[in-house]
């Protein structure tokens, strides 16, 4: 059986030691753990958005910074999303944030960038 990855601190802010790198427009990505189901961080500019997309499976989304929203809401710091296999929607950060996102399988992205 494989062994536990722990990342301590992350809600207090350690995400900011962390690596980051481009992943669209405005958001950058820190994967802790690639493949599916993908873990990773993802870090919005002001004013950063990600086009409507579509979810084959489960998508959590706990915000750790900032706000962000979608069609459905807008989430503050400790807000968690789960947005159900078969949801579409697009997200945008007016202020920036840093979200912990899961994906149980790959996005479907319904617009261009």
């Amino acid at each position: 059986m494989p062994d536990a990855t722990a990342f301590h601190g992350l809600a207090a802010g350690g995400w900011q030691q962390m690596e980051f790198t481009r992943f669209r427009d405005g958001i950058e990505i820190c994967t802790l753990q690639a493949g599916h189901p993908q873990v990773a961080l993802l870090r919005y500019a002001p004013g950063a958005r990600a086009p409507r997309h579509r979810h084959s499976g489960l998508e959590c989304v706990l915000v750790l910074e900032g706000s962000q929203s979608d069609e459905n809401g807008h989430y503050t710091v400790g807000s968690l999303v789960m947005n159900p296999p078969g949801s579409e929607h697009s997200v945008w950060s007016e202020d920036g944030c840093v979200v912990l996102i899961h994906w149980a399988t790959p996005v479907e992205f319904l617009e261009p960038a």
